[in-house]
């Protein structure tokens, strides 16, 4: 494709800020649509896997993202009485590799900085229709934009406008959901690891190092506490301090973590969907982020898989001579990566977010020793890293990433060993 399209981008969080940096490289003439009436991330943090650390060394700017974040590099869990129920450091699978914990502002940031585009952005209007023939938006205002040759719908988990391409096969919400925050790191001694404490599958509360940001030059670490969603109403009346007593019990050196918590409503609230749309395109409509594979966070990888599908989007526009045909490419792609990870996703949500008391006891027996197995191994981490493709295939990780992922790992060795 040698002409330039003009473009719509409907939703500027992760996906569409990748897009739109990616795509307006191309030289494709964008109009990017954003609900919320000013820029800003939402949420707290998250973790890059190796698969979206290639999209970013891709975009230059993969150095300032791990300079920002932390290094991550074992993640850990088990339950209130001691019990290992997980155990995987990404050296088993390669020792270049590694995760990067890291807060969503800083992540915002740098993806807006790769697109010069980002002041033109349209805040406070929200898409409430395409129409995918004509390539038209329409705003709640009923203000109609267009006509454009491909409108990217990227609104997120809860999209309104996943339909566009036709009915979806799964779309439902997670009955549990999360509370989080950002609490100072401090002297926690845990600063290359994701940790996180089980009781049972009702109760999961879990720490991930995440680093700095532009405005915020402390160091902090992301704080999550799984919840029912309909608990949460009941949460808050309870009060703070009824909270963090039952904190205590379950993972005391977690609490002076919180000590700048002093209410509830320091804690946001997160809810998630499992969505998979039977299309992902149609006519000049496609679908990318969690509004094309909306899943729960128990495998960590919805910003790795939003960042992906901009870069095989991206990749499919230039190799392909129509829209349509670029578009089955890119549908194509995704879902050979995407699918495994909806699978899993799905079917391990119960087994750390539910009231199975049953079926947590055999997870915590169970899932640490079938994790040592070769086979079981081997997949798990690449599960982990976003490197399995399908059941059987691999994702290859670029040499020059894998250079860069080393020596970056060789310098935060060395500064972990230098006298304070």
């Amino acid at each position: 494709m040698t002409d330039p399209l003009r473009i719509a981008i409907v939703g500027y969080g992760t996906a569409g800020q990748a897009c739109a940096a990616l795509l307006a490289r191309r030289g494709h003439a964008l109009d990017v649509f954003e609900r919320a009436p000013m820029l800003g991330p939402v949420g707290a943090g998250l973790l890059l896997q190796p698969t979206g650390m290639a999209v970013l060394h891709g975009l230059g700017v993969l150095d300032d993202a791990i300079r920002s974040g932390r290094i991550v590099r074992r993640l850990f869990g088990d339950t209130c009485a001691g019990r290992c129920v997980m155990d995987m450091r990404y050296s088993e699978l390669d020792a270049r590799l590694f995760g990067v914990g890291i807060q969503r502002g800083a992540l915002f940031e740098l993806l807006g900085r790769a697109w010069p585009g980002r002041a033109g952005v349209r805040c406070g209007t929200r898409v409430v229709a395409v129409d995918a023939e004509r390539g038209l938006v329409r705003s709640a205002t009923g203000e109609a934009f267009g006509p454009y040759d491909l409108v990217l719908v990227a609104d997120g988990a809860a999209s309104t406008l996943r339909g566009a391409t036709g009915p979806a096969r799964i779309d439902q919400p997670y009955p549990w959901g999360a509370l989080w925050c950002l609490v100072p790191m401090g002297d926690w001694p845990h600063a290359d690891e994701l940790r996180q404490r089980y009781l049972a599958a009702r109760k999961m509360i879990g720490l991930l190092p995440v680093g700095t940001r532009p405005d915020d030059p402390v160091p902090r670490l992301s704080f999550f506490w799984s919840l029912p969603m309909q608990s949460m109403a009941g949460w808050e009346t309870d009060g703070i301090d009824a909270w963090k007593a039952e904190l205590a019990a379950l993972w005391p050196d977690v609490l002076p973590r919180l000590a700048q918590v002093t209410a509830t409503t320091q804690l946001a609230r997160a809810s998630y969907r499992d969505a998979a749309p039977r299309a992902w395109h149609r006519g000049r409509v496609v679908l990318v982020g969690d509004a094309a594979h909306a899943m729960s966070p128990q495998l960590g990888q919805g910003v790795n898989m939003a960042l992906m599908d901009a870069q095989a989007l991206d990749a499919a526009l230039a190799a392909h001579a129509c829209v349509a045909q670029a578009l089955g490419a890119y549908e194509r792609e995704r879902r050979a990566h995407v699918g495994i990870y909806h699978f899993w996703s799905r079917w391990l949500t119960p087994i750390f977010q539910s009231d199975l008391d049953t079926l947590a006891a055999l997870r915590d027996r169970l899932f640490h020793p079938l994790g040592r197995l070769p086979g079981g191994r081997g997949t798990m981490l690449r599960v982990l890293s976003g490197t399995q493709r399908g059941w059987l295939g691999r994702l290859r990780l670029h040499e020059d990433l894998l250079a860069t992922l080393a020596r970056h790992a060789d310098a935060d060795a060395r500064s972990a060993t230098m006298p304070a």
